[in-house]
């Protein structure tokens, strides 16, 4: 908590949305809920650092909303066997919960065009060095 995220009550979390608080927010996965404070984005704007989210399509739409300078990077597997195994190969989750994150990606996928860039996740080094360059880093 306070360090990569801020762990907050559900009431919090709905009065953030009502402030406008957010720079974006998704409940994913049909149970947990996510959401970005727009100061500490503007804040870390402000003092010229990049700023990297990694959100869903809905949350990358709002900021997309919000902010129409930021671009949108779209990270995807190789292939849909390739995102599929590697979902399974976790072995972190129930079937039902990998069942309904593919559901997830199926729409997600579907929807790539509307990213500014796509980059395929082949090799773990090169999309990153590919990020890093698009990030102006």
């Amino acid at each position: 908590d306070a360090v990569s995220y801020h762990f907050i009550t559900p009431e919090r979390f709905d009065a953030m949305i009502a402030e406008g608080a957010l720079l974006e927010h998704a409940k994913v996965h049909g149970s947990a809920c996510y959401g970005t404070p727009r100061a500490d984005v503007y804040a870390a704007l402000a003092a010229g650092k990049a700023v990297l989210l990694e959100i869903d399509l809905q949350g990358a739409r709002q900021v997309k909303q919000n902010l129409p300078d930021a671009q949108l990077v779209f990270l995807t597997a190789p292939s849909w066997e390739e995102l599929e195994r590697r979902l399974r190969g976790r072995g972190t989750e129930a079937n039902e919960a990998v069942t309904r994150r593919l559901e997830t990606a199926r729409a997600e996928l579907a929807a790539q065009d509307e990213a500014d860039f796509v980059i395929v996740n082949d090799d773990v080094e090169r999309a990153t060095r590919t990020l890093v360059r698009l990030m102006g880093l």
